[in-house]
């Protein structure tokens, strides 16, 4: 995977490096819903400052900056969540898939560019 695509997935939110829940599911080959489902499964794992869902003011903002495909698909109730670096590490450990495994190592280190 291209690291530039992932780096355009990436953005700054609360002063904060994130990716949102649709693009990690979508990089990952899982639908978001399935995503989410585990996370919160897995919610122990997920302290607030791995992941928080954003506020309507920060998605109204997002979709009104960037062309954001997920706003036509997503329920309006539904806000997406921001994982942070270490919420998106945190990932590998409950994705285990090979693909999910490949691309957390992927998101990583772009993190650092």
């Amino acid at each position: 995977m291209e690291l530039k695509l992932i780096a355009s997935k990436i953005y700054e939110i609360r002063a904060q490096k994130v990716m949102l829940d649709f693009d990690l599911a979508e990089l990952y080959g899982v639908e978001t819903r399935v995503l989410n489902q585990t996370i919160l499964r897995n919610s122990s794992r997920f302290p607030p400052d791995f992941m928080f869902r954003l506020e309507e003011s920060e998605w109204h903002t997002m979709m009104s900056q960037f062309v954001i495909s997920s706003q036509m698909t997503r329920k309006r109730s539904s806000l997406p969540y921001a994982f942070t670096e270490h919420g998106v590490t945190m990932l590998a450990s409950v994705l285990r898939s090979k693909t999910a495994i490949m691309m957390n190592v992927a998101i990583v280190r772009t993190f650092y560019l």
